[in-house]
């Protein structure tokens, strides 16, 4: 495959995160061809390929894992369908991109993990936040010793949902709020840090059993950094997307970290001042999928490959274990 190479897209379900993660960002990147779309309902694929201007609908997910035209897969599934149809679209000769969270459970990441580097294809995690330079900038500032010694990382996504009978609080699924909206806390506390963390507790709120609405956990890290991530779906606040950073020197705090096309900004308190920072770039989303093609094209290393997705999985399994709770997929 050169360069110059059209990479053409089918999509595994009609979710209503595609046109935000997809079809709007394709428009923006000319190497980018989405193709096909498959979804358990038909009718909805059909809606979904007039809406989006599809040129393809398959009648099933396997029939668009054998259209040979098809490069690569986004798959929106349900979290519990993301591994097996993964590692299908893998095995069928397709790079895929996977929404978050990666699998139910970090034995399955790691299953998606093996069958990617068998085949050589490119398998990426879709925490598109990774790919904005406003996150780059953060990374920049605490490794450059700036705010000194970091003692401690706050990160928090919440919101309320409006409806209770979603997907989202389904357990067979892979639901539940650390699944949903959580993983994205830890992702970045990880990426922040720079290794993995240990959870040392844990605090659940549950809609239904074993379905969290809330989790709350401490985390801590081998040079004595600690983290708190926070996440919620049933948040009495329509929406918090947060992440604070103590330093020995000084504190950074960014306003929705998880969306940081939305604004751009961070501030720096050090030394009895205000820093006040704007961070510009394209939509997360449009950065993410221009990453994924070249990834394709000229075997870049992504910032969200397989090796992170699991690192993801384990702590999301470690904090359900230490709140009591059962991992998703068992």
């Amino acid at each position: 495959m050169t360069s110059s190479s059209t990479i053409r897209i089918g999509i595994l379900g009609a979710a209503a995160i595609v046109p935000m993660a997809l079809t709007n960002p394709a428009q923006s990147v000319p190497d980018v061809q989405i193709l096909a779309i498959a979804a358990r309902d038909p009718k909805r694929a059909y809606r979904m390929a007039k809406k989006q201007h599809i040129p393809r609908v398959h009648q099933t997910y396997s029939a668009l894992l054998a259209d040979h035209d098809i490069d690569a897969i986004y798959n929106p599934l349900p979290n519990a369908l993301h591994a097996e149809w993964t590692i299908k679209a893998l095995k069928a000769g397709k790079h895929v991109l996977c929404e978050k969270p990666f699998a139910s459970n970090a034995a399955e990441a790691e299953e998606m993990a093996r069958v990617a580097n068998e085949t050589g294809l490119v398998l990426s995690e879709a925490f598109a936040y990774r790919y904005h330079p406003l996150t780059a900038r953060v990374k920049q500032i605490i490794t450059s010793g700036e705010l000194g010694k970091i003692k401690h990382l706050e990160a928090e996504f919440s919101f309320l949902l409006p409806s209770l009978n979603n997907i989202r609080f389904n357990y067979e699924l892979g639901g539940g709020a650390l699944m949903d909206c959580g993983c994205y806390p830890v992702s970045l506390v990880r990426f922040l840090a720079g290794a993995e963390p240990r959870v040392e507790h844990a605090e659940a709120h549950l809609y239904r059993p074993e379905v969290d609405h809330r989790i709350r956990a401490d985390l801590s890290f081998e040079d004595g950094c600690t983290a708190r991530v926070v996440c919620g779906m049933l948040s009495p606040r329509l929406f918090t997307s947060v992440l604070k950073v103590e330093g020995e020197a000084g504190s950074l705090r960014v306003l929705s970290p998880f969306q940081p096309h939305l604004f751009h900004r961070l501030t720096i308190k050090k030394s009895g001042s205000t820093i006040k920072e704007r961070v510009p770039g394209e939509n997360s989303y449009t950065l993410q999928l221009r990453a994924f093609i070249k990834a394709i094209h000229r075997g870049t290393k992504l910032n969200t490959d397989p090796t992170d997705a699991v690192g993801n999985m384990r702590v999301i399994d470690a904090i359900y274990e230490k709140a009591g709770l059962k991992k998703r997929g068992t």
